[in-house]
């Protein structure tokens, strides 16, 4: 597989900032996605997984730490504050919110990449082994199950909040018939809408998967049982 291009989210209600960052971290090998404010983040986060966050502590609204302190109960992804505030108190007020580092403003975008590459280098050795190997492969698309993310030939595929979550589920029993009241994780008796939903996001996913969707290769219907994910 083609090495995948780290992704970053920024994260400022400072358009020429982030304009900025976008244009110097993509110049040095980076994808790059802006969000001008936390629930704008937040959108993003929920159908995109990235490898790491660029975020301003003083944003209109949710503010950076909130935001942090907030995404550090579910969410692992690597955090880079960024401020104007610059004294110890503030940087160590900012790595308790559960940031994994802290630059003042104003800086050195040559300090930002060489932070941002630590951060990175950090992440991926500190990650256990079991989420290295946690990877389904089928046909040219790999699918990573804990960070909940699919590529085809090193390019990622992006899914909707949904359609990532039926992936992932199926993922976890690849090979394995999953019924659809597991996937709704309701009773039938309470699920017909639910199952009917999960329907849907079958076809929506078969569409960005399948060479031909009616015919499908990988995503599978087990009649009278549900879906299965069949890998390599």
């Amino acid at each position: 597989m083609e090495a995948v291009v780290p992704h970053i989210l920024v994260v400022d209600d400072d358009k020429r900032l982030r304009s900025l960052l976008d244009q110097y971290l993509s110049e040095n090998g980076y994808r790059v996605t802006q969000a001008k404010d936390a629930a704008d983040a937040r959108a993003k986060l929920a159908s995109i997984a990235f490898d790491l966050l660029v975020v301003d502590i003083m944003m209109p609204g949710e503010d950076g730490l909130s935001l942090t302190r907030d995404l550090r109960r579910s969410n692992p992804v690597p955090i880079l504050l960024l401020t104007a505030m610059g004294e110890s108190g503030d940087r160590i007020h900012g790595l308790e919110s559960g940031a994994d580092d802290y630059l003042p403003k104003p800086f050195d975008p040559r300090e930002l990449l060489l932070r941002i590459q630590s951060i990175l280098k950090r992440a991926l050795v500190s990650e256990p082994a079991a989420r290295q190997a946690g990877v389904v492969k089928f046909g040219p698309y790999v699918f990573e199950v804990e960070r909940r993310r699919l590529f085809k030939r090193g390019k990622q595929i992006y899914l909707t909040e949904g359609e990532t979550e039926l992936l992932f589920q199926l993922a976890r029993r690849a090979g394995a018939p999953v019924q659809r009241d597991d996937l709704t994780g309701q009773d039938q008796s309470e699920g017909d809408g639910e199952n009917r939903q999960i329907d849907v996001q079958m076809n929506r996913l078969r569409r960005k998967i399948e060479d031909d969707p009616r015919f499908p290769r990988y995503l599978q219907t087990v009649r009278g049982r549900g879906y299965v994910l069949q890998p390599d």
